[in-house]
């Protein structure tokens, strides 16, 4: 008899994908503020933020513990780059008007990982895994040939948002700690470079209205939440589940790409998603497959 899904899990899942696929609506109205502007304040109050609730949770103690380990250190700092250019590549490609091309990148993140998993871990592919990523590489290049150009928005987050993954998959720190960790790095390069900003006439915070200002600090927070949501739907859901449910955020922006945003969709554009959707059905069948074949805990030991 198969375990029933939580709840709980389900819904902090959703909401954390929820939340990150409408995150092009929270950034419509920053797109006037320089991309980098709005990753330093991403980064200076959602470090704030995280703090403040580790603060709370007296959990602050679990800083020193990291910060007494260089090389963990370094490893986090590794991490906090590549999800400062996956943010960075992002929060550009929405103000920019490509939102179609970054849920293309998050669509595609998954099978980034399994070819992650073959060229360095020495994973083996089964024929439906393989056909799955060959489906979406064919999707990807006819949607480059299509545009003109390489997909450089959709590789950019798929690659640097996977190899964030695979950093933080292999250190052994907790969520929470580890982000508080990447934000406290990134911090003095942020917050001098916001100052340097403000000195010089160029600073959206205190220039550009109360309202851009609230967003800006409320940058932080839409960040850090969903962070906090998708760590506790992870400890109460199977893994693929969650496999599933990620696929809420790339099709919201997608939904608000088109929809609201009217950006371009048409029948020639919308083929080369359906390639690579079909790719991602197969993988997630197959996954599926795989979980329900496999013996439970109790039959294991039988």
């Amino acid at each position: 008899m198969r375990a029933r899904l939580s709840p709980r899990g389900l819904a902090a899942g959703a909401a954390a994908f929820s939340i990150w696929g409408l995150f092009p609506i929270y950034l419509h109205p920053l797109r006037d503020v320089p991309a980098l502007q709005v990753i330093c304040h991403r980064i200076a109050w959602s470090c704030l933020f995280i703090l403040g609730w580790m603060l709370l949770r007296v959990e602050l103690g679990r800083l020193a513990d990291i910060f007494a380990r260089p090389a963990l250190l370094a490893r986090l700092l590794l991490s906090a780059l590549l999800i400062s250019c996956n943010w960075l590549v992002y929060v550009w490609g929405v103000s920019h008007g490509h939102i179609v091309d970054t849920s293309l990148g998050y669509y595609i993140n998954p099978l980034v990982n399994v070819l992650l998993g073959v060229l360095v871990l020495r994973e083996r592919l089964n024929r439906v895994q393989w056909l799955a990523v060959g489906l979406a590489a064919l999707g990807v290049l006819y949607l480059a040939v299509l545009a003109g150009r390489p997909p450089w928005i959709a590789a950019t987050l798929a690659l640097s948002f996977s190899l964030y993954g695979f950093v933080r998959k292999v250190i052994n720190v907790e969520a929470l700690p580890g982000l508080a960790t990447e934000t406290l790095l990134l911090l003095p390069l942020a917050a001098g470079y916001l100052l340097w900003c403000e000195l010089h006439g160029s600073g959206a915070f205190t220039r550009s209205g109360g309202a851009i200002a609230a967003l800006l600090i409320g940058s932080g927070i839409v960040t850090a939440v969903p962070l906090f949501l998708f760590a506790y739907a992870a400890r109460l859901l199977p893994y693929s589940t969650v496999g599933v449910l990620q696929y809420i955020g790339p099709s919201l922006q997608l939904l608000s790409g088109v929809l609201l945003f009217h950006e371009d969709f048409g029948a020639a554009r919308a083929a080369g998603f359906v390639l690579i959707w079909t790719a991602l059905a197969l993988y997630a069948a197959d996954g599926l497959r795989a979980v329900r074949a496999a013996p439970s805990p109790a039959e294991a030991l039988r």
